[in-house]
């Protein structure tokens, strides 16, 4: 285990004393306490803990669509609110939130027509090109409602790349899915996030990866993904253990049948006190 201060590769988000106190008619409510944590550039890192342990409130805080009662949060030296302005997060939420009267394409392209900017002002993928990354070339011309779930989701992940974010910030993106789609969509994440540039040149970082920060309540699902695993504690929460991945990549589904990835899930189950 080791203390959630310390990594080893270049910073991309860095948070310190993070405190998210809501104010209600009855009495504060807590969500978050003292949170602090640093994730690489380039890394994936899932947060896992119980129902209500404030997991959602700290990704919006990581967005800047929440601001800290105390504490901050850097993102490579900007403020959440200077990267919005850049367009350099993208998020992904468990309801994909597609507009039903528009075709797939014109989700996809989207935050481009709401998003009007200078030539040159910032930088942008073709919509095309990102339904060919995810898998949905042929189906440019489908309404959501012709989708599936997964599917669907696909398309709310290629309307996040759009404007080629560094930070791309995931919350429970397949948590409304059947089991068997689930883990299908897992790897095809996997595929994505590896996956480099089409001119073939390197993205952030040097490795074309996007830094993920990705929050699930799916044990198998972090361990399969991620780099390291934060694990939270109950309300209010705070960082309770930061658990390093050692695990090969590329990963396939063979992986989760292996000792060392059912050791993980034994480890992190303990850790949530489910076993």
């Amino acid at each position: 285990m080791r203390e959630p201060s310390i990594i080893e590769t270049s910073e991309h988000v860095a948070i310190e004393g993070l405190t998210q106190v809501f104010d209600r008619a009855t009495r504060p409510l807590t969500a978050l306490s003292n949170v602090n944590l640093r994730v690489g550039r380039g890394e994936f890192v899932s947060v896992i803990g119980p129902s209500g342990c404030g997991k959602s409130t700290l990704l919006r805080l990581i967005g800047g669509l929440l601001q800290p009662t105390e504490g901050r949060v850097d993102l490579a030296g900007a403020t959440p609110a200077e990267a919005q302005r850049r367009k350099a997060i993208g998020y992904v939420f468990q309801d994909p939130s597609l507009l039903p009267w528009r075709s797939v394409i014109a989700n996809v392209t989207l935050p481009l027509q709401v998003n009007r900017r200078r030539r040159g002002e910032d930088r942008r993928r073709s919509p095309h090109d990102l339904l060919h990354l995810v898998g949905l070339s042929q189906f440019e011309g489908y309404y959501p409602r012709e989708l599936s779930g997964g599917m669907q989701q696909r398309v709310a992940l290629a309307r996040a790349l759009v404007f080629e974010p560094s930070l791309l910030l995931m919350d429970e993106p397949f948590g409304a899915l059947d089991e068997i789609t689930r883990r299908a969509m897992r790897y095809e994440l996997l595929r994505i996030w590896q996956a480099r540039l089409p001119d073939g040149q390197a993205g952030d970082g040097g490795s074309g990866r996007k830094t993920v920060v990705f929050v699930t309540h799916s044990i198998p699902e972090a361990i399969t993904l991620s780099d390291r695993v934060v694990v939270m504690s109950g309300s209010p929460g705070t960082v309770r253990a930061v658990i390093d991945i050692d695990l090969p990549r590329p990963r396939d589904e063979d992986m989760e049948t292996q000792p060392a990835f059912l050791d993980y899930v034994v480890r992190l189950r303990r850790l949530l006190g489910e076993g």
